[in-house]
């Protein structure tokens, strides 16, 4: 009796194990986040990048951009960044690459890489393909896309979830143009309206000097 309880409890453990190392393995996953990040326009996108690697470091990262205008690096000491464009295959590939004698990310550490970039394509999700490089020469690619079922793959590709884009900026203008219009048609009419009632006056006053000159000859 006592030995089947011990071998269960042992089964349980063993069962723990394998979920705390599979959620382990899911968090080390190279990842993209890009909060409120809306089709169509622009945003700061920050991959995460940890080192799985219990004896080399992260010394590298290459990721695959879609054909943006703008890609622009934030600056990360210790590392060094290029922007690569592909005008046949309209992809922007950047890279960071640790610089010499700098540690890049050791073992059991990760690090963030942020970018400026737009505008996103206008889609509900965008994939950004990412090849990892370690210091011992081993080059990790997170590249797969994610399956229809919504399964997960070994290596996937750092995702971000699109918003929908709101009304452009050209849209804002033809507002403030339609606004500015009615607003000069509204202070025409009332300078039209101002101008009458001024000659109006105008005109009356002339009419009673016109009376007293009048009245006084006639006395």
């Amino acid at each position: 009796m006592r030995s089947s309880f011990l071998r269960a409890c042992g089964g349980s453990v063993a069962a723990i194990g394998l979920v705390l190392l599979s959620g382990g393995t899911a968090a080390a996953h190279v990842t993209a986040d890009a909060p409120g990040a809306q089709q169509g326009k622009y945003s700061v996108v920050t991959f995460r990048v940890p080192t799985e690697s219990e004896t080399a470091s992260t010394t590298a990262l290459t990721v695959t951009l879609p054909n943006v205008k703008s890609a622009r690096t934030e600056p990360i000491p210790g590392w060094s960044a290029k922007v690569d464009r592909n005008d046949k295959s309209e992809a922007v590939a950047v890279t960071w690459t640790a610089d010499p004698g700098a540690p890049g990310v050791g073992p059991g550490q990760f690090q963030r890489f942020a970018i400026s970039l737009g505008p996103l394509p206008k889609q509900d999700t965008v994939s950004f393909p990412a090849k990892q490089t370690y210091s011992d020469g081993k080059v990790v690619a997170w590249d797969q896309p994610i399956g229809p079922d919504g399964t997960e793959p070994e290596h996937p590709a750092p995702t971000v979830t699109l918003l929908a884009g709101t009304a452009g900026e050209d849209d804002g203008h033809k507002v403030d143009s339609n606004e500015a219009a009615q607003t000069s048609d509204t202070t025409d009419n009332t300078a039209r309206w101002l101008g009458g009632i001024g000659l109006a006056l105008g005109l009356l006053g002339v009419a009673l000097g016109l009376g007293a000159v009048i009245r006084g000859r006639q006395s």
